[in-house]
Parts: structure tokens; sequence; C-alpha cells
């Protein structure tokens, strides 16, 4: 019988119908191009939504904690001299718009934000946003090539404990990552800095190149990416050189802390039974390996990265300190150090982006792994 003469008791027109030869409404389905991609859409949709939200509460979150530190902040940027006058006091205080409430305050920071204007540092003279055009990218390079070791060494260590489990390799590698979760970061730097650098001159002093070489043309702030785009290779090998040291002290903690969850994950996929299945058709181990145990394991793999790279880009100070690498870290320091309440707040507000940033690729990452968290 066909469709057109069917029974006036069937199912109307765009509903399921049972059989082998029902026809499936494509676009009613997660089968066809465009019902599949829906979810996904909205799913995003969700997320840029929720992630504007929270861009605003972090405003007012960087407003109202660096309005509460306590100090005056005229007493940290004007002389002994100065504060002595109080025409002087008064013309500072009006000049950053200090006698104004509090919430109109708020609202015109609110305005500069929108047109990209951070306010003007009390330490520098210079626009904020000046400033961190030039020392955030340092921070992200810095952070970038650690987060970039971390995950390489410690998701392939972590497989390895994992697929060797109470083997010789899993107690040593699990030993290995507790000590690079329990050393302090800043001792470490120190040590380094002082056994490869001065002992054994392996590797190059502080700074970001060495000091007889001048910085490449500007392009994205990154010495490694700029001086490749200009065809420096001078520069570039000395960029390479002075960032894999303080690299590599970052990313040690971040390295056992992956490998311990990648660890964790995998071996709770091994004792699926999809994993068993394959391997008992005989799927080459390298399928079995990336398809069926990685893909499922990678959602808390993701997790525990994302917020990795999240406390490296704002916990740099201690490792910028110690191989003078100039980047956010020291430059939210001195800020803060001087009560130069614009910097902070720019400071503030970038970490917290950065962290929105991170955890919306995290939540984009999700949907496309793991199909379910589309519609849930």
């Amino acid at each position: 019988m066909s469709p057109a003469s069917a029974p006036s008791n069937e199912p109307e027109s765009g509903t399921a119908v049972q059989g082998p030869t029902a026809p499936v409404p494509r676009g009613r389905t997660g089968r066809g191009p465009r019902g599949s991609r829906r979810p996904l859409a909205r799913f995003l949709a969700r997320r840029v939504a929720i992630a504007l939200l929270l861009a605003l509460a972090i405003t007012l979150v960087t407003f109202v904690l660096t309005n509460l530190v306590p100090g005056d902040p005229v007493s940290a940027n004007l002389g002994q001299q100065a504060l002595g006058d109080p025409a002087i006091v008064a013309q500072w205080r009006t000049d950053h718009g200090l006698d104004r409430p509090l919430p109109e305050q708020y609202l015109l920071h609110l305005e500069g934000l929108l047109h990209g204007d951070l306010g003007m540092s009390q330490q520098s003279h210079r626009p904020v946003a000046d400033d961190l055009a030039e020392f955030v990218p340092a921070t992200l390079e810095l952070a970038g090539t650690a987060i970039i070791i971390s995950l390489v060494l410690g998701v392939a260590f972590g497989v390895i404990a994992a697929l060797r489990r109470d083997r010789l390799s899993d107690h040593v590698l699990r030993i290995a990552s507790l000590i690079g979760i329990s050393v302090p970061t800043f001792w470490l730097a120190l040590v380094a800095f002082y056994v490869f650098f001065f002992r054994l001159q392996i590797t190059p002093g502080s700074g970001r190149i060495d000091p007889g070489l001048s910085p490449p043309p500007q392009v994205t702030g990154l010495y490694t990416v700029d001086s490749a785009l200009a065809g420096q290779w001078d520069v570039f090998s000395s960029a390479i050189g002075h960032l894999l040291a303080p690299a590599l002290v970052l990313a040690l903690y971040t390295i056992g802390l992956l490998t311990r969850f990648t660890r964790s994950a995998v071996l709770e996929v091994l004792g699926q039974d999809y994993v068993r299945a394959a391997r008992a058709k005989g799927l080459p181990g390298r399928v079995v390996l990336f398809r069926y145990i990685l893909r499922p394991a990678l959602v808390p793999i993701i997790t525990v990265a994302g917020l990795a790279f999240g406390s490296l880009l704002s916990g740099t100070v201690l490792v910028e300190a110690v191989f003078a690498w100039p980047g956010v870290g020291q430059y939210a320091y001195k800020s803060a150090t001087t009560l130069d309440l614009p910097a902070v707040m720019g400071v503030g507000l970038v970490v917290g982006l950065v962290y929105l940033v991170i955890n919306l690729v995290v939540d984009v990452l999700y949907g496309v792994i793991d199909p379910r968290v589309r519609v849930s």
C-alpha cells in the first residue's frame, strides 16, 4: 500500500512511523544536516549569552573589589610635599574621578570599556590598554608554551600509566607526577635558574631575548611568532632559548596534574563494555585507543587543562620575577603595591575575561566531543 492510500487512522505527517519502510522526515530528527546542527547551534548560543552576562559581572566584581582595597591612592601616588597642599590633592582626585560617587564611577568605567578605554595608569602615565598590550602577550607566550608542553607530556604519561597499570612504568610515572604537584613553583624556578644558567650555563639568562638583539616588528606581541614572520631566525632561536626554561618550570605542576587525571579517566573508560567489544572484534590497538578510549576520556582532561591554563596565565608572577620576564604578573604586582587602581582593574578584567574565554572554549569542546551535551 502506498503512503497516499494509507488508512485515515495512520499518524499524521511529521510523526514517527514504525516499520522498515516508513519514511524518516530529515528535518525533524537528529540525522539530517539541519537536525544535527540545530542542537549544537542552540548550545553555542546559550553559552555565548551566558558568557556576555558573566563579562558584565566581571566588570562589576573587579570594580567593587578594587575600591574595597584598604589604602589611599592619593598617598601612594603623591609625594609628601604635594600631600600637604589641599588644592593639589583635590585636583588629583578630580582628574582621576575619585571625587564622584562609586555608582557614577562604575558607569563611567563601563562607558570607557565600551570604547576600549581602561583608564590612565597612575604610575606609567600611559593608557592601561597600551600597558596591557605590551605585557599580556609576553605572559600569553609563556603560559601558552607551558600548557602545550603540559598537554603533550601529561596526556601521554597518563595514557602510558593507565595502559600499564600496576607495572613499574606506572609506579614511576605516579611518583614523578606526585613530585611535580608537590614541588613549589617559585623554589623550582630559583633552583632551575641557579643550576642551569649560573652553574652549568646551559640556558640563556633573563629576559625574552639576548641583550644584543632588537625585538622583532610587533604583529602579535609574541616574539617567537613575530620573529618567524619577519624571517629573523637569530631572534627566533634566542626567543625559544629564553622561553623554554621558565615554560618548563611552569609546566611541571600541570604535567603532574594532567598525568594523574588522564590516568584516572582512561582507567574508567578501559572498564567499559564497548572497549572490550572493540578489542574482541580484533580492531587495531591504535583505533581502539584513539576512537574508543581517548575520546570519552577527553571531557575531564579538557576541564583540567582549561583551569590549568587560566591558573598559569594568572599565576606567573613569581616565575616572571625570577626570570625577569616582562609579563602581566610583574605589571600587576607593581600596580597593586602602588595602589594604581586603573591598572589593577585592567589586570583583573583581563584575567577574568581569560577564564571566561577558556570556559567558553571548554564548553564548545564538550559539545563537539560528546553529542549528549548539546541537548542537555
